[in-house]
Protein backbone atom coordinates (compact mmCIF):
# COMPACT_ATOMS: atom_id res chain seq x y z
CA UNK A 1 0.00 0.00 0.00
CA UNK A 2 1.37 2.95 -1.18
CA UNK A 3 2.16 5.79 1.50
CA UNK A 4 -0.33 8.34 -0.58
CA UNK A 5 -2.85 5.87 0.06
CA UNK A 6 -2.59 6.08 3.83
CA UNK A 7 -2.87 9.66 4.10
CA UNK A 8 -6.88 9.03 4.04
CA UNK A 9 -7.71 7.07 7.31
CA UNK A 10 -10.84 5.08 6.31
CA UNK A 11 -14.01 6.13 7.95
CA UNK A 12 -15.64 5.01 11.36
CA UNK A 13 -19.62 4.52 12.39
CA UNK A 14 -22.17 4.82 9.93
CA UNK A 15 -19.62 6.78 7.62
CA UNK A 16 -17.36 3.83 7.33
CA UNK A 17 -20.13 1.17 6.86
CA UNK A 18 -20.96 3.24 3.63
CA UNK A 19 -17.77 3.79 2.50
CA UNK A 20 -16.14 0.70 3.47
CA UNK A 21 -19.37 -2.41 3.43
CA UNK A 22 -17.82 -4.08 0.43
CA UNK A 23 -14.59 -4.22 1.60
CA UNK A 24 -15.78 -5.15 5.01
CA UNK A 25 -18.32 -7.91 4.03
CA UNK A 26 -16.21 -9.95 1.88
CA UNK A 27 -13.57 -10.09 4.75
CA UNK A 28 -16.18 -10.45 7.55
CA UNK A 29 -17.19 -13.28 5.14
CA UNK A 30 -13.90 -15.17 4.58
CA UNK A 31 -13.67 -14.39 8.09
CA UNK A 32 -16.93 -16.06 9.37
CA UNK A 33 -15.32 -19.60 7.64
CA UNK A 34 -11.89 -19.83 9.62
CA UNK A 35 -14.05 -18.77 12.64
CA UNK A 36 -17.05 -21.17 12.51
CA UNK A 37 -14.56 -24.72 13.16
CA UNK A 38 -12.67 -22.61 15.40
CA UNK A 39 -15.32 -21.83 17.53
CA UNK A 40 -16.52 -25.47 17.80
CA UNK A 41 -13.42 -27.12 18.58
CA UNK A 42 -12.59 -24.70 21.02
CA UNK A 43 -15.58 -24.68 22.60
CA UNK A 44 -15.89 -28.76 23.08
CA UNK A 45 -12.25 -28.63 24.24
CA UNK A 46 -13.31 -26.21 26.94
CA UNK A 47 -16.03 -28.30 28.51
CA UNK A 48 -18.84 -26.02 27.06
CA UNK A 49 -21.22 -27.40 24.17
CA UNK A 50 -20.28 -26.49 21.13
CA UNK A 51 -22.72 -23.76 20.79
CA UNK A 52 -21.22 -22.17 23.30
CA UNK A 53 -18.22 -20.42 21.13
CA UNK A 54 -20.68 -19.69 18.50
CA UNK A 55 -22.62 -17.58 20.77
CA UNK A 56 -19.49 -16.35 21.92
CA UNK A 57 -18.19 -15.30 18.54
CA UNK A 58 -21.56 -13.61 17.71
CA UNK A 59 -21.65 -11.25 20.57
CA UNK A 60 -17.76 -10.61 19.76
CA UNK A 61 -19.22 -9.54 16.58
CA UNK A 62 -21.95 -7.73 16.81
CA UNK A 63 -21.90 -6.10 19.97
CA UNK A 64 -18.26 -5.30 20.73
CA UNK A 65 -17.51 -4.48 17.99
CA UNK A 66 -20.00 -1.37 17.77
CA UNK A 67 -18.33 -0.38 21.74
CA UNK A 68 -14.48 -1.10 21.33
CA UNK A 69 -11.22 0.64 20.81
CA UNK A 70 -9.72 -1.27 17.98
CA UNK A 71 -9.88 -1.06 14.23
CA UNK A 72 -9.66 -4.65 12.41
CA UNK A 73 -9.69 -7.21 15.56
CA UNK A 74 -12.18 -9.68 15.55
CA UNK A 75 -13.46 -10.69 19.11
CA UNK A 76 -14.04 -14.69 19.74
CA UNK A 77 -13.58 -17.67 21.97
CA UNK A 78 -9.71 -18.04 21.75
CA UNK A 79 -6.98 -21.11 22.02
CA UNK A 80 -5.25 -19.71 25.18
CA UNK A 81 -8.72 -20.05 26.83
CA UNK A 82 -9.12 -23.47 26.80
CA UNK A 83 -7.53 -24.66 29.82
CA UNK A 84 -8.48 -22.15 31.80
CA UNK A 85 -12.22 -22.61 31.43
CA UNK A 86 -11.83 -26.16 30.97
CA UNK A 87 -10.25 -26.20 34.62
CA UNK A 88 -13.34 -24.19 36.18
CA UNK A 89 -15.78 -26.91 34.57
CA UNK A 90 -13.78 -29.71 35.70
CA UNK A 91 -12.85 -28.24 39.64
CA UNK A 92 -16.44 -26.64 39.92
CA UNK A 93 -18.14 -29.45 39.19
CA UNK A 94 -16.71 -32.19 40.94
CA UNK A 95 -17.25 -34.85 38.27
CA UNK A 96 -20.31 -33.29 36.81
CA UNK A 97 -20.03 -31.66 33.59
CA UNK A 98 -23.39 -29.99 33.43
CA UNK A 99 -23.09 -28.68 36.68
CA UNK A 100 -19.62 -27.80 36.18
CA UNK A 101 -20.77 -25.78 32.79
CA UNK A 102 -22.87 -23.45 34.98
CA UNK A 103 -20.71 -22.73 38.01
CA UNK A 104 -18.15 -21.98 35.36
CA UNK A 105 -20.74 -18.98 33.35
CA UNK A 106 -20.89 -17.62 36.42
CA UNK A 107 -16.88 -17.10 37.10
CA UNK A 108 -17.01 -15.99 33.25
CA UNK A 109 -20.03 -13.53 34.73
CA UNK A 110 -18.00 -12.17 37.74
CA UNK A 111 -14.78 -12.21 35.78
CA UNK A 112 -16.03 -10.13 33.06
CA UNK A 113 -16.93 -7.23 35.63
CA UNK A 114 -13.67 -7.50 36.59
CA UNK A 115 -12.41 -7.12 32.99
CA UNK A 116 -14.58 -4.09 32.18
CA UNK A 117 -13.58 -2.54 35.37
CA UNK A 118 -10.17 -2.89 34.73
CA UNK A 119 -10.61 -0.63 31.30
CA UNK A 120 -13.24 1.61 32.80
CA UNK A 121 -10.03 2.70 35.69
CA UNK A 122 -7.63 2.80 32.75
CA UNK A 123 -5.71 -0.51 33.61
CA UNK A 124 -4.73 -1.73 30.60
CA UNK A 125 -0.77 -1.26 30.97
CA UNK A 126 -0.95 -3.31 33.60
CA UNK A 127 -0.42 -5.57 31.05
CA UNK A 128 3.04 -4.41 31.07
CA UNK A 129 4.37 -5.70 34.43
CA UNK A 130 3.94 -9.35 33.14
CA UNK A 131 7.64 -10.15 31.49
CA UNK A 132 7.57 -11.36 27.82
CA UNK A 133 9.08 -14.29 28.46
CA UNK A 134 6.63 -15.24 31.48
CA UNK A 135 3.62 -14.88 28.84
CA UNK A 136 5.26 -16.57 26.00
CA UNK A 137 5.95 -18.96 28.32
CA UNK A 138 2.47 -19.37 29.56
CA UNK A 139 1.13 -19.32 25.76
CA UNK A 140 3.59 -22.25 25.08
CA UNK A 141 2.32 -23.85 28.37
CA UNK A 142 -1.26 -23.61 27.13
CA UNK A 143 -0.26 -25.03 23.66
CA UNK A 144 1.51 -28.33 25.28
CA UNK A 145 -1.61 -28.91 27.50
CA UNK A 146 -4.49 -28.57 24.24
CA UNK A 147 -1.99 -30.88 22.60
CA UNK A 148 -1.93 -33.14 25.11
CA UNK A 149 -5.66 -32.98 25.68
CA UNK A 150 -6.68 -32.94 21.95
CA UNK A 151 -4.97 -35.86 20.40
CA UNK A 152 -6.51 -38.56 22.01
CA UNK A 153 -10.12 -37.21 20.62
CA UNK A 154 -7.87 -36.66 17.15
CA UNK A 155 -7.26 -40.56 17.29
CA UNK A 156 -10.82 -41.52 18.31
CA UNK A 157 -9.56 -42.15 21.73
CA UNK A 158 -10.11 -41.18 25.72
CA UNK A 159 -7.73 -40.46 28.20
CA UNK A 160 -8.79 -42.49 31.71
CA UNK A 161 -11.47 -40.30 32.97
CA UNK A 162 -10.20 -37.57 36.26
CA UNK A 163 -6.68 -38.32 34.49
CA UNK A 164 -4.51 -35.40 35.99
CA UNK A 165 -2.54 -33.56 33.25
CA UNK A 166 0.43 -35.38 33.68
CA UNK A 167 -1.23 -38.99 33.56
CA UNK A 168 -3.01 -37.55 29.80
CA UNK A 169 0.40 -36.67 28.64
CA UNK A 170 1.26 -39.96 29.62
CA UNK A 171 -1.35 -41.98 28.02
CA UNK A 172 -0.54 -40.56 24.94
CA UNK A 173 1.72 -43.16 23.43
CA UNK A 174 -1.55 -45.62 24.24
CA UNK A 175 -3.85 -43.42 22.21
CA UNK A 176 -1.16 -43.18 19.47
CA UNK A 177 -0.79 -47.52 18.75
CA UNK A 178 -4.31 -47.90 19.78
CA UNK A 179 -6.05 -45.94 17.52
CA UNK A 180 -10.08 -45.75 16.26
CA UNK A 181 -8.63 -46.22 12.91
CA UNK A 182 -11.72 -44.73 11.31
CA UNK A 183 -11.84 -41.87 13.52
CA UNK A 184 -7.64 -41.08 13.35
CA UNK A 185 -8.12 -41.13 9.27
CA UNK A 186 -10.14 -37.81 9.79
CA UNK A 187 -7.80 -36.54 12.24
CA UNK A 188 -4.73 -37.30 10.82
CA UNK A 189 -6.20 -36.04 7.53
CA UNK A 190 -6.97 -32.50 8.55
CA UNK A 191 -3.82 -32.60 10.59
CA UNK A 192 -1.74 -32.82 7.34
CA UNK A 193 -4.16 -30.47 5.65
CA UNK A 194 -3.29 -27.59 7.99
CA UNK A 195 0.12 -29.01 7.86
CA UNK A 196 0.62 -28.81 3.89
CA UNK A 197 -1.49 -25.33 3.38
CA UNK A 198 1.58 -23.64 5.56
CA UNK A 199 3.79 -24.66 2.13
CA UNK A 200 1.26 -23.40 -0.18
CA UNK A 201 2.79 -19.90 -1.79
CA UNK A 202 -0.51 -19.40 -4.47
CA UNK A 203 -1.80 -16.55 -3.65
CA UNK A 204 -5.29 -17.53 -4.95
CA UNK A 205 -5.64 -20.77 -2.93
CA UNK A 206 -4.41 -19.08 0.17
CA UNK A 207 -7.37 -17.26 0.10
CA UNK A 208 -9.13 -20.68 0.74
CA UNK A 209 -9.00 -21.07 4.70
CA UNK A 210 -7.21 -24.29 5.59
CA UNK A 211 -9.77 -24.67 8.79
CA UNK A 212 -12.81 -24.76 5.84
CA UNK A 213 -11.13 -27.30 3.58
CA UNK A 214 -10.47 -29.63 6.79
CA UNK A 215 -13.95 -29.68 8.04
CA UNK A 216 -15.20 -30.27 4.57
CA UNK A 217 -13.16 -32.97 3.96
CA UNK A 218 -13.97 -34.21 7.65
CA UNK A 219 -17.75 -34.28 6.92
CA UNK A 220 -16.87 -36.18 4.00
CA UNK A 221 -15.11 -39.07 5.28
CA UNK A 222 -17.66 -38.83 8.36
CA UNK A 223 -20.06 -40.00 5.49
CA UNK A 224 -18.02 -42.38 3.76
CA UNK A 225 -17.55 -44.20 7.09
CA UNK A 226 -21.40 -43.65 8.31
CA UNK A 227 -20.45 -41.89 11.64
CA UNK A 228 -24.06 -40.79 11.56
CA UNK A 229 -25.15 -44.36 12.15
CA UNK A 230 -23.75 -46.67 15.32
CA UNK A 231 -22.11 -49.35 14.15
CA UNK A 232 -19.08 -51.50 14.57
CA UNK A 233 -16.18 -52.36 12.19
CA UNK A 234 -12.99 -54.50 12.11
CA UNK A 235 -10.18 -52.16 10.12
CA UNK A 236 -7.78 -55.79 9.09
CA UNK A 237 -7.77 -58.95 9.06
CA UNK A 238 -6.69 -59.26 13.05
CA UNK A 239 -7.10 -55.84 14.55
CA UNK A 240 -9.74 -55.60 17.60
CA UNK A 241 -13.26 -54.90 16.91
CA UNK A 242 -13.97 -50.89 17.16
CA UNK A 243 -17.41 -48.93 16.94
CA UNK A 244 -18.41 -45.61 15.30
CA UNK A 245 -21.32 -43.53 15.12
CA UNK A 246 -22.94 -40.08 16.05
CA UNK A 247 -21.23 -39.56 19.10
CA UNK A 248 -18.24 -38.52 17.01
CA UNK A 249 -20.24 -36.29 15.28
CA UNK A 250 -20.57 -32.18 17.08
CA UNK A 251 -23.78 -32.48 18.47
CA UNK A 252 -25.72 -28.83 18.36
CA UNK A 253 -29.77 -28.16 18.58
CA UNK A 254 -31.51 -27.60 15.70
CA UNK A 255 -33.24 -24.78 17.72
CA UNK A 256 -30.46 -22.24 18.27
CA UNK A 257 -32.08 -20.55 21.26
CA UNK A 258 -32.44 -24.00 23.20
CA UNK A 259 -28.70 -23.53 23.33
CA UNK A 260 -29.15 -20.67 25.79
CA UNK A 261 -27.44 -21.95 29.53
CA UNK A 262 -27.66 -19.42 32.62
CA UNK A 263 -24.92 -19.32 35.43
CA UNK A 264 -25.38 -20.99 38.58
CA UNK A 265 -24.00 -18.72 41.28
CA UNK A 266 -24.14 -20.72 44.56
CA UNK A 267 -20.59 -21.92 44.25
CA UNK A 268 -19.37 -17.86 45.09
CA UNK A 269 -18.51 -18.19 48.47
CA UNK A 270 -15.36 -20.66 47.22
CA UNK A 271 -12.68 -20.26 46.76
CA UNK A 272 -11.97 -22.85 43.77
CA UNK A 273 -14.87 -20.28 42.29
CA UNK A 274 -12.75 -17.65 43.13
CA UNK A 275 -9.51 -19.29 41.73
CA UNK A 276 -11.48 -19.38 37.96
CA UNK A 277 -12.72 -15.88 37.94
CA UNK A 278 -8.63 -14.43 38.64
CA UNK A 279 -7.43 -16.89 35.83
CA UNK A 280 -10.08 -16.24 33.43
CA UNK A 281 -9.80 -12.55 33.92
CA UNK A 282 -5.82 -12.35 33.95
CA UNK A 283 -5.18 -14.78 30.81
CA UNK A 284 -8.74 -13.19 28.95
CA UNK A 285 -7.11 -9.47 29.92
CA UNK A 286 -3.36 -9.95 28.85
CA UNK A 287 -4.33 -12.39 25.79
CA UNK A 288 -6.60 -9.29 24.91
CA UNK A 289 -4.14 -6.69 25.18
CA UNK A 290 -1.35 -8.43 23.60
CA UNK A 291 -3.26 -9.28 20.28
CA UNK A 292 -4.84 -6.13 20.17
CA UNK A 293 -1.15 -4.41 19.89
CA UNK A 294 -0.05 -7.13 17.94
CA UNK A 295 -3.15 -6.32 15.53
CA UNK A 296 -1.88 -2.65 15.64
CA UNK A 297 1.34 -3.42 14.34
CA UNK A 298 -0.42 -5.49 10.69
CA UNK A 299 -2.71 -2.31 9.98
CA UNK A 300 -1.88 -0.81 6.92
CA UNK A 301 -3.19 2.49 8.32
CA UNK A 302 -1.05 2.49 11.52
CA UNK A 303 -3.75 2.88 13.65
CA UNK A 304 -3.58 2.68 17.45
CA UNK A 305 -6.41 0.90 19.58
CA UNK A 306 -7.82 2.70 22.81
CA UNK A 307 -6.52 -0.70 24.95
CA UNK A 308 -8.95 0.44 27.88
CA UNK A 309 -12.00 0.90 25.75
CA UNK A 310 -10.61 -2.42 24.14
CA UNK A 311 -10.80 -3.68 27.40
CA UNK A 312 -13.76 -2.73 28.46
CA UNK A 313 -15.87 -3.90 25.58
CA UNK A 314 -14.49 -7.00 25.77
CA UNK A 315 -15.55 -7.27 29.52
CA UNK A 316 -18.90 -6.34 28.04
CA UNK A 317 -19.55 -8.52 25.89
CA UNK A 318 -17.92 -11.41 28.10
CA UNK A 319 -20.40 -10.55 30.96
CA UNK A 320 -22.79 -10.80 28.16
CA UNK A 321 -21.70 -14.33 26.90
CA UNK A 322 -21.69 -15.50 30.45
CA UNK A 323 -25.24 -14.59 31.33
CA UNK A 324 -26.57 -16.51 28.05
CA UNK A 325 -24.23 -19.76 27.51
CA UNK A 326 -20.81 -18.41 25.71
CA UNK A 327 -17.44 -19.08 26.14
CA UNK A 328 -15.44 -15.90 27.23
CA UNK A 329 -13.45 -13.90 24.29
CA UNK A 330 -10.71 -12.00 23.45
CA UNK A 331 -8.97 -9.82 20.71
CA UNK A 332 -8.23 -13.07 18.79
CA UNK A 333 -5.03 -12.47 16.76
CA UNK A 334 -5.55 -15.10 14.08
CA UNK A 335 -8.79 -14.50 12.85
CA UNK A 336 -7.60 -10.66 13.38
CA UNK A 337 -4.65 -11.40 11.07
CA UNK A 338 -6.46 -13.07 8.36
CA UNK A 339 -9.03 -10.22 8.62
CA UNK A 340 -6.49 -7.86 8.06
CA UNK A 341 -4.72 -10.00 5.09
CA UNK A 342 -8.44 -9.95 3.74
CA UNK A 343 -8.57 -6.12 3.33
CA UNK A 344 -10.86 -5.17 6.09
CA UNK A 345 -10.84 -1.40 6.56
CA UNK A 346 -13.02 -1.12 9.74
CA UNK A 347 -14.50 -2.89 12.50
CA UNK A 348 -17.54 -3.57 10.49
CA UNK A 349 -15.72 -6.69 9.09
CA UNK A 350 -16.20 -7.95 12.81
CA UNK A 351 -19.60 -6.77 12.67
CA UNK A 352 -20.16 -9.12 9.25
CA UNK A 353 -18.04 -11.89 10.71
CA UNK A 354 -20.71 -12.31 13.96
CA UNK A 355 -23.89 -11.68 11.20
CA UNK A 356 -22.69 -14.79 9.46
CA UNK A 357 -22.24 -16.84 12.01
CA UNK A 358 -25.61 -16.12 13.38
CA UNK A 359 -27.27 -16.86 10.46
CA UNK A 360 -25.48 -20.05 9.71
CA UNK A 361 -26.14 -21.61 13.39
CA UNK A 362 -29.72 -20.61 12.74
CA UNK A 363 -30.33 -21.79 9.40
CA UNK A 364 -28.26 -24.75 8.74
CA UNK A 365 -27.64 -26.64 11.81
CA UNK A 366 -27.84 -30.06 10.25
CA UNK A 367 -24.17 -29.00 8.64
CA UNK A 368 -22.35 -28.10 11.65
CA UNK A 369 -24.04 -31.85 13.16
CA UNK A 370 -22.40 -33.16 10.10
CA UNK A 371 -18.89 -32.03 11.28
CA UNK A 372 -16.36 -34.78 13.10
CA UNK A 373 -14.86 -34.38 15.81
CA UNK A 374 -11.76 -35.05 15.26
CA UNK A 375 -11.94 -32.69 12.45
CA UNK A 376 -11.93 -29.59 15.05
CA UNK A 377 -9.42 -31.63 17.40
CA UNK A 378 -7.05 -31.65 14.68
CA UNK A 379 -7.02 -27.88 14.32
CA UNK A 380 -6.61 -27.38 17.97
CA UNK A 381 -3.65 -29.73 17.94
CA UNK A 382 -2.47 -27.72 15.42
CA UNK A 383 -2.96 -24.63 17.00
CA UNK A 384 -1.55 -25.96 20.14
CA UNK A 385 1.24 -26.70 18.49
CA UNK A 386 1.69 -23.14 16.74
CA UNK A 387 1.63 -21.87 20.55
CA UNK A 388 4.47 -24.13 21.28
CA UNK A 389 6.63 -24.88 18.33
CA UNK A 390 10.44 -25.41 18.50
CA UNK A 391 10.69 -21.90 16.56
CA UNK A 392 9.02 -20.34 19.71
CA UNK A 393 11.86 -22.16 22.04
CA UNK A 394 14.44 -20.28 19.83
CA UNK A 395 13.15 -16.78 19.33
CA UNK A 396 13.14 -16.70 23.28
CA UNK A 397 16.96 -18.55 23.83
CA UNK A 398 17.71 -15.79 20.67
CA UNK A 399 16.65 -13.21 23.33
CA UNK A 400 18.98 -14.57 26.17
CA UNK A 401 19.71 -17.65 28.18
CA UNK A 402 18.35 -15.50 31.21
CA UNK A 403 14.54 -14.85 28.57
CA UNK A 404 14.50 -19.03 28.09
CA UNK A 405 15.35 -19.62 31.81
CA UNK A 406 12.19 -17.57 32.78
CA UNK A 407 10.29 -19.31 29.44
CA UNK A 408 11.45 -22.76 30.66
CA UNK A 409 10.49 -22.46 34.30
CA UNK A 410 7.21 -20.53 34.11
CA UNK A 411 5.90 -23.82 31.24
CA UNK A 412 7.24 -26.39 33.89
CA UNK A 413 5.82 -24.02 36.97
CA UNK A 414 1.97 -24.22 34.62
CA UNK A 415 2.18 -27.68 33.78
CA UNK A 416 3.12 -29.07 37.05
CA UNK A 417 0.95 -26.87 39.30
CA UNK A 418 -2.00 -24.57 37.68
CA UNK A 419 -1.85 -21.26 35.19
CA UNK A 420 -1.78 -18.58 38.12
CA UNK A 421 1.13 -20.75 39.86
CA UNK A 422 3.80 -20.82 36.92
CA UNK A 423 3.03 -17.71 35.78
CA UNK A 424 3.92 -16.08 39.45
CA UNK A 425 6.78 -18.58 38.98
CA UNK A 426 8.15 -16.87 36.10
CA UNK A 427 7.59 -13.45 37.65
CA UNK A 428 9.09 -14.65 40.90
CA UNK A 429 11.91 -15.83 38.95
CA UNK A 430 12.65 -12.85 36.69
CA UNK A 431 12.80 -10.81 39.88
CA UNK A 432 15.57 -12.85 41.24
CA UNK A 433 17.53 -12.94 38.57
CA UNK A 434 17.17 -8.79 38.66
CA UNK A 435 18.33 -8.78 41.77
CA UNK A 436 21.37 -11.38 41.14
CA UNK A 437 22.38 -8.77 38.98
CA UNK A 438 22.06 -5.62 41.28
CA UNK A 439 19.33 -3.82 41.07
CA UNK A 440 18.39 -2.51 43.98
CA UNK A 441 15.57 -3.45 46.36
CA UNK A 442 14.33 0.58 46.55
CA UNK A 443 14.79 0.72 42.60
CA UNK A 444 13.09 -2.80 41.56
CA UNK A 445 9.32 -1.26 41.93
CA UNK A 446 10.13 2.07 41.79
CA UNK A 447 11.61 3.97 38.65
CA UNK A 448 13.98 7.45 38.95
CA UNK A 449 13.55 9.78 35.64
CA UNK A 450 12.83 12.96 33.92
CA UNK A 451 10.80 14.71 31.39
CA UNK A 452 11.76 17.81 30.57
CA UNK A 453 10.69 20.48 28.03
CA UNK A 454 14.34 21.75 26.87
CA UNK A 455 13.29 23.94 23.46
CA UNK A 456 9.95 24.70 21.80
CA UNK A 457 10.27 20.79 20.29
CA UNK A 458 12.54 19.09 22.32
CA UNK A 459 12.07 17.02 25.33
CA UNK A 460 14.79 15.00 27.34
CA UNK A 461 13.53 12.09 29.01
CA UNK A 462 16.61 10.99 31.64
CA UNK A 463 16.27 7.58 33.53
CA UNK A 464 18.55 6.90 36.34
CA UNK A 465 18.90 3.17 38.06
CA UNK A 466 17.77 0.09 36.79
CA UNK A 467 14.64 0.39 34.43
CA UNK A 468 12.84 -3.23 34.24
CA UNK A 469 9.27 -4.59 33.89
CA UNK A 470 8.60 -4.54 37.76
CA UNK A 471 8.92 -0.45 37.67
CA UNK A 472 8.18 1.23 34.47
CA UNK A 473 4.60 1.20 34.16
CA UNK A 474 5.30 5.04 35.72
CA UNK A 475 7.42 6.08 32.48
CA UNK A 476 5.33 4.74 30.08
CA UNK A 477 2.55 6.69 31.54
CA UNK A 478 4.44 9.76 31.36
CA UNK A 479 5.36 9.49 28.01
CA UNK A 480 1.56 8.42 27.06
CA UNK A 481 1.21 12.41 28.16
CA UNK A 482 3.80 13.54 25.36
CA UNK A 483 2.17 15.63 22.71
CA UNK A 484 2.79 14.13 19.01
CA UNK A 485 5.51 15.26 16.45
CA UNK A 486 8.29 16.40 18.64
CA UNK A 487 11.75 15.31 19.25
CA UNK A 488 12.82 13.06 22.05
CA UNK A 489 15.73 12.10 23.59
CA UNK A 490 16.29 9.28 25.83
CA UNK A 491 19.57 9.80 27.88
CA UNK A 492 19.99 6.76 29.71
CA UNK A 493 23.60 7.20 30.76
CA UNK A 494 23.07 6.58 34.04
CA UNK A 495 20.48 3.41 33.71
CA UNK A 496 22.75 0.83 35.32
CA UNK A 497 20.11 -1.98 33.73
CA UNK A 498 17.63 -2.19 31.34
CA UNK A 499 15.70 -5.01 30.54
CA UNK A 500 13.82 -6.78 27.46
CA UNK A 501 10.23 -6.14 27.97
CA UNK A 502 11.62 -2.05 28.95
CA UNK A 503 13.88 -2.29 25.42
CA UNK A 504 11.20 -4.05 23.97
CA UNK A 505 8.66 -1.03 24.57
CA UNK A 506 11.26 1.76 24.00
CA UNK A 507 11.32 -0.15 20.63
CA UNK A 508 7.42 -0.05 19.77
CA UNK A 509 7.59 3.64 21.34
CA UNK A 510 9.84 4.73 18.99
CA UNK A 511 8.19 3.00 16.24
CA UNK A 512 4.71 4.47 16.85
CA UNK A 513 5.96 7.90 18.01
CA UNK A 514 7.65 7.98 14.31
CA UNK A 515 4.57 7.19 12.52
CA UNK A 516 3.05 10.41 13.89
CA UNK A 517 5.36 12.74 12.75
CA UNK A 518 7.88 12.64 15.80
CA UNK A 519 11.54 11.91 16.43
CA UNK A 520 13.15 9.60 19.10
CA UNK A 521 16.81 8.97 19.71
CA UNK A 522 18.47 7.05 22.43
CA UNK A 523 21.61 8.32 24.07
CA UNK A 524 23.89 6.10 26.24
CA UNK A 525 23.60 2.58 24.63
CA UNK A 526 26.66 2.29 23.60
CA UNK A 527 27.89 2.28 27.02
CA UNK A 528 26.48 -0.49 27.66
CA UNK A 529 26.67 -4.36 26.98
CA UNK A 530 24.08 -6.89 25.71
CA UNK A 531 23.54 -10.39 27.33
CA UNK A 532 23.47 -11.49 23.91
CA UNK A 533 23.23 -10.59 19.86
CA UNK A 534 19.16 -9.99 20.17
CA UNK A 535 18.96 -5.94 19.78
CA UNK A 536 16.02 -6.54 22.46
CA UNK A 537 18.53 -8.10 24.53
CA UNK A 538 19.14 -6.87 28.49
CA UNK A 539 21.48 -3.97 28.88
CA UNK A 540 23.98 -3.69 31.64
CA UNK A 541 25.99 -0.40 32.07
CA UNK A 542 30.07 -1.47 31.42
CA UNK A 543 31.78 -1.65 34.60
Amino acid sequence: MSIASLSTLPKTGLEGLKENWRSDLLSGFLVFLIALPLCLGISVASGFPPSAGIITAIIGGMLVSRINGSFVTINGPAAGLIVVVLGAVEELGNGDPIAGYHYALAAIVVASAIQALLGIFKAGRLSSFFPASVVHGMLAAIGIIIMAKQVHTMLGQAPTKGSSLLSTIAQVPHSILNPNFEIAIIGLTGLAILIAWTFIKNPTLKMIPAPLIVVLVGIGLAKYFGLDQEHTYTFFSGAPEQSIGPKFLVAISDNFTSSFAFPDFSKLPTLEFWEAVISISLVGSLESLLSAMAVDKLDPYKRHANLDRDLTAVGIGNLVSGLIGGLPMIAEIVRSSANVNNGAKTQWANFFHGTFLLLFVVLFPQIIHSIPNAALAALLVFTGFRLASPSSFAHVMHIGKEQFVLFVVTIIGVLATDLLVGVAMGILAKLIIHIIRGVKLNNLFKINFAIEDKAPNTIIVSVDGAAVFSNFLALKSGLAAVDPGKSIIFQLHNAYLIDHSVMEYFHDFKHNYEDNGGTVTFEGLDKHEAFSEHPLAVRRIKA
